[in-house]
């Protein structure tokens, strides 16, 4: 037996959630042109380095180069993105926690709208600080600094 091809029907959704519950991992795969793909490796460095990277192929499959809007396909466990979406290693990092979090909140049937997203905010929140603690490269540090102003401001009014 093997982890669901879509994650779509409620049957689907269960297969997948056993897996997972069993401690399945996807072979994380990306999938675009060679500047898509180096930017991806960027950010799964920093995935890597702050240790979420095992939370990130617990919940998605693979990450695929779209020319449209970046957006996860729950159906597919995929983070689509675009070149916008991994020109900033940081950033790109962040986006594909913040897309894994809600991915398993669909695994697990939470919330997905409304307080859905501010667990996914707060997930990514939580991976900037990780990342900013794990690192000795102080542009780094400054880089999740202002990150992190931004996103607890934005959350937090």
């Amino acid at each position: 037996m093997e982890f669901p091809e879509r994650v779509y029907t409620r049957s689907e959704v269960r297969k997948a959630r056993a897996f997972i519950e069993k401690g399945h991992k996807h072979n994380l795969v990306v999938k675009g042109s060679q500047g898509f793909r180096d930017k991806v490796d960027g950010a799964l460095k920093l995935i890597k380095l702050a240790n979420y990277y095992d939370f990130l192929r617990t919940y998605i499959r693979q990450i695929v180069e779209i020319g449209g809007l970046s957006q996860l396909r729950e159906a597919e466990a995929a983070i689509w993105a675009n070149q916008y979406a991994v020109a900033e290693p940081v950033e790109a990092a962040g986006f594909f926690v913040q897309k894994a979090q809600q991915m398993k909140d669909y695994i697990e049937g939470k919330l997905y709208y409304e307080t859905g997203e501010i667990r996914a905010v707060n997930k990514r929140i939580e991976f900037l600080e990780t990342l900013q603690a794990s690192s000795a490269d102080q542009t780094l540090k400054r880089k999740c600094e202002r990150l992190l102003e931004a996103w607890t401001e934005t959350l937090y009014p």
